[in-house]
């Protein structure tokens, strides 16, 4: 048993910080009774998005609010602290950390020793240097983004409703998506699913209107679930009149017009950029062990090499994978893995505290699914290949199951009931960014719409 206090911190409140607190909520109740462990969750949000249902809340298919997990209700007994960790030094035992708080105070950085240390930051986007890009690409990573794309999209098509100049109007209705990913392709189909429902209630627009195109680096879409279900992919989108073009790469998009490297330029008002993620740049700020990628490097156990007491998952671990057979090879940073590993890391943790034996992680990849709207998708399963209908269906219901608590799934499933019974909201709430515009303008300042500074 736990014959000290042990302050347990955990960095990062994604897939792996939330299960893995949970984890050690559940295993740990007694000795959280007593007052001998504490766990402490430090995270930039006091939520858990679940990213796979990432699309289907851009595209009004599900309500924010129902993506997300708020951590204080599913981690009642941690220790729940709203900010960033900006610094660990291990060796000490102590990682500093920036608050709301400490930003009013003025205070800096406040100190944060611990015991066992769990770092689960995640990853980023990884934005290349291309021209134009950090100021009018849009991300797609977080619930925000997400929201904001929406509205951005139906915007858009206000923009074109109301233009007479035919220049506008065109870039408006012109949306290009970077990246051949799950993220990419799925945001693509679900998005270009809900303007194309949304035409119908705008005089002018018709859905042959709308120009959506995707751009992939390499010479294939979402590698995971095989080559053959992504020509299929390919094929199914340009049937709906998206243009896929493969091997190119986006040169830049300032002035909004996007230049790609096969000489083709768009004028556009809408640059999505999925292009894949990069390690978190927390993980540069430690003095723990990376990899090339700038990963950490863990042992089978989930632990840090040569570090006791640290432990890591999920994007941000390069973690061996004891069933591929071939010395080297490394999960995938997924949220299969993600999910698995964190309880087996909420495990190896409690079996250290108790002096037991640790725990290996090994999980043979199950496969992939993707939805690509208009109740169509592909699905790559235990060597099995799905598509259309039958791949969308396996894709909300692995997901379902999947989306943590009762409440969660409950409520997403009664909203998919509805939404097949009810019309497809397609309400613009943009004016969210900006909620002090009107009082602004009361007080005399500027009006809350300025076609100038509109995106």
């Amino acid at each position: 048993m736990v014959k000290e206090r042990a302050r347990i911190l955990v960095v990062g409140g994604g897939y792996v910080g939330m299960y893995t607190a949970l984890r050690l909520q559940r295993k740990l109740r007694r000795e959280l009774g007593r007052g001998e462990v504490e766990i402490t969750v430090v995270t930039p949000d006091p939520y858990m998005t679940y990213q796979p249902f990432l699309p289907e809340a851009a595209a009004g298919s599900i309500s924010p609010r129902h993506v997300v997990v708020p951590l204080r209700r599913v981690l009642p007994d941690c220790r729940v602290i709203v900010g960033e960790v900006r610094s660990v030094q291990h060796a000490k035992r102590l990682a500093t950390l920036a608050t709301l708080a400490t930003q009013e105070e003025g205070a800096g950085l406040e100190p944060l020793p611990y015991d066992e240390l769990v770092l689960a930051p995640g990853s980023v986007s990884r934005a290349l240097p291309v021209p134009g890009l950090a100021d009018h690409g849009i991300g797609f990573k977080t619930v925000e983004e997400a929201i904001g794309l929406r509205n951005h999209v139906i915007e858009q098509m206000d923009i074109a409703s109301s233009t007479r100049d035919p220049d506008i109007r065109d870039a408006a209705l012109t949306f290009v998506f970077v990246g051949g990913g799950y993220a990419g392709v799925e945001a693509l189909g679900e998005l270009e699913d809900m303007a194309r429902y949304a035409t119908r209630y705008y005089h002018n627009i018709r859905p042959e209107d709308l120009k959506w195109i995707l751009v992939e680096a390499t010479g294939r879409i979402l590698p995971e679930v095989g080559e053959e279900l992504g020509r299929y992919t390919i094929t199914e989108l340009r049937r709906r009149n998206i243009q896929v073009l493969l091997e190119t790469r986006l040169e830049s998009c300032a002035d909004r017009v996007a230049v790609l490297s096969d000489g083709q330029r768009f004028p556009t008002r809408t640059v999505v950029w999925t292009a894949g993620v990069k390690a978190h740049p927390l993980l540069a700020a430690t003095d723990l062990p990376r990899n090339g990628r700038g990963r950490l490097r863990c042992t089978p156990e989930l632990a840090i090499e040569g570090h006791a007491h640290a432990w890591a998952a999920g994007d941000a671990a390069a973690v061996p994978d004891v069933t591929a057979g071939a010395p080297g090879t490394e999960c995938a940073p997924n949220a299969q893995h993600a999910l698995r590993q964190a309880k087996v890391l909420g495990d190896n943790v409690v079996h250290s505290l108790r002096g037991e034996p640790l725990r290996t992680y090994g999980h043979k990849y199950a496969g992939s699914v993707a939805s690509l709207g208009l109740h169509k998708g592909v699905a790559h399963v235990y060597g099995r290949k799905v598509k259309g209908y039958p791949a969308w269906f396996m894709h909300r219901a692995y997901h379902l199951s999947r989306v943590p608590t009762f409440n969660r799934k409950a409520r997403v499933l009664a909203e998919w009931v509805l939404a097949g019974l009810f019309k497809r909201e397609i309400v613009s709430l943009g004016s969210l960014e900006h909620p002090r515009a009107e009082f602004e303008l009361a007080a005399g300042g500027k009006p809350p719409y300025d076609p100038k500074g509109s995106t």
